[in-house]
């Protein structure tokens, strides 16, 4: 099996407070009482986002949640 290696990009991000607002654009709540969990439409479908999980912008201006831990394993600071 050939392997491969993921090509360097750099992705914008921010962390989901739902006490801090503006929310990141596309993060929504479930339910309109604005209760846990929240949720972001994303290609694949609307997926679950949680406090603390990170937004990223795909570059196709595509968004979708990470968990704070895969983030942090996957992605650095960019100069």
């Amino acid at each position: 099996m050939a392997k491969f290696r993921k090509k360097p990009v750099v992705i914008e991000a921010e962390q989901f407070d739902p006490h801090q607002r503006p929310w990141p654009k596309g993060v929504m709540p479930y339910t309109s009482s604005g209760n846990p969990p929240y949720s972001i439409m994303t290609l694949e479908g609307r997926m679950t986002v949680t406090p603390g999980d990170w937004i990223i912008t795909g570059i196709k201006g595509e968004k979708y949640p990470c968990k704070p831990d895969i983030f942090e394993l996957t992605y650095e600071p960019a100069d």
